[in-house]
């Protein structure tokens, strides 16, 4: 397969609404999804989006590395998930602040709120439905790639600028973790 350019922040197909995938079981949906898993891999991401990889389209992986989960029912490790045209639902109003950087937003991390508990359905390469409850860092990494679909990426969201910087200065100011990169 092969290792795809990462698209950084500036560049136009991050800023805008990714398209809809008419059918996720189409050949080139899978060679896409194959390209992403070996760009991920490459860049030691937890998530990559279709837009990040210069494609507007509504379609994620993520997974959830053991030691970032809580071991909470609704936040376990999770190994590599395939996800398109997703929808995600937030359960209640409570909000995490938590830090989170970026493949497209290289060397920078900041702190961002991100809904506690949700419910996200999609479909697999199969065309199968998918639908999870997720809570924790489960949570926020789907809330993270998702808004990547929708033209948004996280500094958009970092509402206290003080929390937002270099991530060799944001660790050693607020010691925050080192493997805070979301995508």
């Amino acid at each position: 397969m092969t290792v795809l350019k990462i698209a950084r922040m500036g560049q136009s197909v991050l800023h805008r609404c990714a398209d809809e995938i008419p059918d996720p079981t189409a050949p080139e949906i899978r060679r896409l999804v194959a390209d992403m898993m070996d760009t991920l891999e490459d860049a030691d991401g937890a998530g990559l989006a279709a837009p990040q990889v210069f494609v507007p389209l509504r379609l994620v992986l993520f997974h959830v590395p053991a030691h970032r989960a809580s071991g909470a029912d609704d936040d376990t490790p999770e190994a590599l998930t395939v996800l398109i045209n997703p929808v995600l639902e937030p359960l209640g109003d409570e909000k995490e602040i938590g830090w989170e950087g970026c493949l497209s937003v290289p060397g920078m991390m900041g702190a961002v709120a991100r809904h506690t508990h949700l419910r996200y359905r999609g479909l697999t390469l199969e065309g199968e439905t998918i639908e999870r409850t997720v809570s924790g860092f489960h949570a926020r990494v789907v809330q993270h790639e998702c808004d990547h679909l929708d033209g948004i990426l996280y500094p958009m969201r970092v509402t206290d600028m003080s929390m937002f910087g270099f991530a060799e200065e944001m660790r050693e100011r607020f010691s925050a973790p080192a493997d805070a990169a979301v995508d």
